[in-house]
């Protein structure tokens, strides 16, 4: 049994048993592992808010060969997406989260993807406009993974938002002028492009969905 740590993004957590959790996680080495929390449902003081969906921080797990998952031994937290100060950019943490875990490879190092992420939770830290967020967001990850496909039916001003995107870090979405309409038919064109490669509607974008009506 190895002990690793490294720096990670916390995607989901779901139930084991009466006191632990399924901890699914993206390294920045080592790619998507998933591991056992002991007894994170039944005391906060060894992981306490630090395995909400697209923490990033510290982690430190044991692992043995030939084994699926891992053991937790502490996660450090050190940027938290509940630091937002937009209250509707919280709305988009969990489909973030969901879309990295959907695209993340099992044991597959993906730095880019990893530095991707933390990137957005430093953005909604310094309140980065939500809504262009996203779509620079959708827009890195579908290049990321090779799938992009430009839309000749898209407005001047969405290619023009597309093209200014390619040579701007999250944080320079903040003084870039785009219009509502342009940002709509982004949401609706990559929305289209991820339901066709992942060949299903997302859980977290149907809520998003819910959450504007």
């Amino acid at each position: 049994m190895q002990l690793y740590t490294t720096d990670a993004l916390i995607l989901r957590t779901y139930k084991l048993g009466e006191s632990d959790r399924i901890v699914v996680f993206l390294t920045r080495d080592r790619g998507k592992k998933r591991g056992v929390a002991k007894n994170a449902r039944q005391s906060r003081r060894r992981f306490g808010g630090a395995l909400e969906p697209m923490t990033c921080g510290r982690v430190a797990y044991f692992e043995r060969e030939r084994r699926d998952l891992v053991s937790l031994n502490y996660v450090e937290p050190i940027r938290s997406p509940l630091s937002a100060t937009e209250g509707e950019a919280l709305g988009y943490v969990g489909y973030f989260a969901e879309l990295i875990d959907e695209w993340a490879q099992e044991a597959d190092p993906n730095e880019s993807l990893f530095r991707l992420g933390a990137s957005m939770v430093e953005a909604l830290a310094a309140g980065v406009p939500i809504e262009p967020l996203a779509r620079y967001f959708e827009f890195w990850l579908l290049r990321l993974q090779g799938v992009y496909e430009p839309d000749a039916r898209l407005s001047d001003e969405a290619k023009a938002f597309l093209a200014s995107v390619r040579t701007r870090t999250p944080f320079g979405l903040s003084d870039l002028p785009v219009s509502h309409g342009a940002l709509r038919e982004l949401e609706q064109t990559h929305r289209a492009l991820i339901a066709r490669h992942l060949e299903k509607e997302l859980k977290s974008a149907r809520v998003l969905r819910e959450m504007r009506r």
